[in-house]
């Protein structure tokens, strides 16, 4: 199963990370008001950045490493990944 490190952008412009196995569901979710409690409630998401990863630890790893980051060196990790 592969899993995923993420970055969606909320309509506000802010910026969360997480993780997940189902991508598209997650997504989903953060767009109906039922992600992570960290977003913004109601707030539509877009997806900007995602890594693959082969097992949910090296998910979990790299979204811990990203959320160590400022928003300006994630916008530096968002655009060197297009």
């Amino acid at each position: 199963m592969t899993n995923y490190t993420y970055i969606v952008e909320c309509a506000d412009g802010t910026l969360y990370c997480g993780w997940t196995n189902d991508l598209e569901k997650r997504i989903k979710a953060h767009n109906e008001g039922k992600g992570a409690k960290y977003t913004k409630p109601r707030l539509p998401v877009k997806l900007v950045y995602y890594e693959e990863f082969d097992t949910k630890e090296e998910a979990m790893s790299r979204e811990w490493n990203i959320k160590q980051l400022s928003r300006k060196q994630k916008m530096k990790l968002i655009f060197s990944h297009l």
